[in-house]
């Protein structure tokens, strides 16, 4: 099995929406127009911007054309879709002014008045530069291809589905418009990653939990250490603390991890996972090293929010037992047949290919529902541009009952220095529920039973 760390910034599930992350890209988007308009400076700097907002993450539907919208977002009280942004005029966005596309961005008002669906992240984008929004204006009119294709209505009943609220909450929890100030931060490098992670980044989606009326419990780190101290479930995925919590977080990672992480999506100490692979995939790995340094080095200021945590220290009983034929732990005999040949008795994995689950924050976490959706669906680490091999963990929810997986779940937890409460049975059940569990292709004649 394969637990990953997230870092997840995609897809965030919101008061009225789910929504997805970030990007950069030094690559070309996959929809740009002319090619001699994507030649100028404004241009080039506008779609790596689009990368940092991860635009076509939320405005490209599956199959569909680059930015031209329909996405669905499931939602607590039905389904949105995200709209077309191609410079199209009458289905897209190319009748825009550019301050008609300034304010949709950084203040969630539509031209017409109406106020955006909060899964569009314009509680953090409400930082982003003038120069930044005029680059990214000026690449969405210029350097996207235009598509003819109608935005779909929400599938939200009425009254739910009216408007009006939605600026009641603007008004009471958005913030102004207001240049990134720098000048709190002491170096020049942490400031630039505080307005990466702050802003277009918009790590906080994803990575700081959240009011019962679901705005953000804080922006940025002035706000205070709620500030990605881990976010709520998001597709089933639990975003990890961004902060030093020394087990739950990234307390133990170097800047260098980091930047790795962010670059190919593994490290000595773990993997990403779920959302944050669309992360890396479309954005991460084509950011400037400088500005992932930036990142990393402004995420390394944020101490931990928890006190009381311990610093993990590795226990070699559990590897001891399995070594010496002793599986009678809760889970061990699950754990030996199912897992082991990857991440090996001592729960240490293989560098960068299958992650350790000794120390990992993801399987130490108060929540256990990452590792309970990667057992029941297995997932893939995609290959990258600086990794380009590809690592999947199968799926084995289709063969192991709700029992089993909880056993083995609390294996991981409680093994190797772990301190993860047990997983129960009906905790898998509730997972169950939420997520599609496939058989793997088998050869023919092979047979499934279990």
């Amino acid at each position: 099995m394969k637990p990953f760390h997230s870092l997840s910034r995609r897809v965030t599930a919101f008061a009225v929406a789910a929504f997805a992350t970030l990007g950069y890209s030094q690559a070309p988007l996959a929809a740009t127009a002319p090619a001699q308009a994507a030649d100028t400076p404004l241009l080039a700097h506008g779609e790596y911007l689009a990368r940092a907002g991860d635009c076509i993450a939320c405005h490209t539907a599956k199959s569909g054309k680059p930015f031209a919208g329909g996405l669905k977002f499931d939602t607590p009280i039905g389904a949105i879709y995200s709209t077309n942004i191609t410079p199209e005029r009458d289905t897209g966005i190319g009748a825009w002014t550019y301050d008609d596309f300034a304010r949709a961005v950084r203040e969630g008002v539509r031209p017409n008045g109406d106020t955006l669906y909060p899964a569009m992240p314009y509680p953090s984008y409400a930082r982003l530069s003038d120069d930044d929004m005029h680059a990214l204006y000026a690449y969405f009119m210029q350097g996207v291809a235009p598509v003819h294709q109608d935005n779909r209505a929400e599938d939200i009943v009425w009254p739910l589905s009216m408007r009006w609220p939605l600026g009641i909450w603007r008004h009471l929890f958005a913030p102004e418009v207001t240049p990134f100030d720098g000048t709190h931060y002491n170096d020049a490098i942490i400031a630039r990653g505080a307005y990466l992670v702050q802003g277009l980044g918009h790590c906080g989606a994803c990575h700081t939990p959240r009011a019962r009326t679901m705005q953000e419990l804080a922006l940025g780190d002035l706000d205070g250490d709620d500030f990605l101290a881990g976010g709520a479930p998001i597709d089933g995925w639990v975003p990890s603390s961004l902060r030093g919590n020394p087990r739950t977080g990234i307390g133990t990672w170097t800047e260098d991890d980091l930047v790795q992480f962010l670059k190919t999506g593994r490290t000595l100490q773990s993997a990403a996972f779920g959302g944050m692979t669309d992360v890396v995939q479309h954005s991460m790995q084509h950011m400037t090293d400088a500005d992932l340094m930036a990142i990393a080095r402004y995420l390394k200021t944020l101490p931990s929010n928890d006190p009381h945590e311990t610093p993990y220290a590795y226990d070699d009983t559990a590897a001891r037992a399995l070594r010496s034929g002793n599986a009678s732990a809760r889970g061990a005999a699950v754990y030996r047949d199912n897992c082991m040949a990857c991440h090996r008795s001592d729960g240490h994995g293989y560098t960068r290919v299958f992650p350790a689950l000794g120390g990992n924050p993801v399987v130490q976490g108060k929540d256990p529902t990452s590792l309970i959706h990667v057992l029941l669906t297995g997932d893939t680490l995609e290959g990258t541009q600086a990794a380009p091999s590809s690592f999947t963990m199968p799926p084995f929810g289709w063969r192991l009952s709700d029992e089993e997986l909880a056993d083995v779940a609390t294996f991981v937890r409680t093994s190797w220095g772990n301190t993860g409460a047990p997983v129960s049975a009906a905790d898998v059940a509730k997972i169950r529920k939420t997520v599609t569990v496939t058989a793997p292709p088998m050869p023919p004649g092979a047979s499934l039973a279990r």
